[in-house]
């Protein structure tokens, strides 16, 4: 049940293509092997109010959250932050070198134990129901 969410400055909206981090961020977790594709969920969260440094509005960001269901030993789980916010910089690396952004990146344990889920995802995937 990874749940990938992309919280962002909104004066990002006209020089990134959200829609597409949030498709490259669901293909990297996948890619990653330590997530299970019909759990991968991501979404992106524009915040409307900000005040980032100095308080320039030229200054943006983007802070993507991972958070994973316990289980996954520390080793997965670094090799999955690096390979997610490695696909995220690739990404952005257009406009990360043109405009002032700050990227981030944390994963954190959801646990089992107050965490229940049901789910008919991987149902519709086996059946090829849309």
């Amino acid at each position: 049940m990874p749940h990938l969410t992309v919280d962002y400055s909104p004066n990002l909206e006209s020089s990134i293509d959200i829609a597409g981090l949030c498709d490259v961020l669901r293909l990297a977790a996948i890619e990653t092997n330590a997530m299970p594709m019909p759990g991968v969920r991501v979404r992106a969260v524009r915040a409307d109010h900000v005040s980032i440094a100095d308080g320039g509005a030229k200054h943006g960001y983007i802070d993507i959250s991972v958070r994973l269901r316990g289980g996954r030993d520390l080793a997965t789980r670094q090799a999955a932050t690096r390979d997610i916010f490695a696909a995220a910089k690739a990404f952005l690396e257009p406009a990360l070198a043109q405009y002032s952004i700050a990227l981030s990146m944390e994963m954190r344990d959801i646990d089992p134990e107050l965490s229940p889920k049901y789910g008919t995802i991987r149902d519709h995937l086996k059946q090829g129901l849309n």
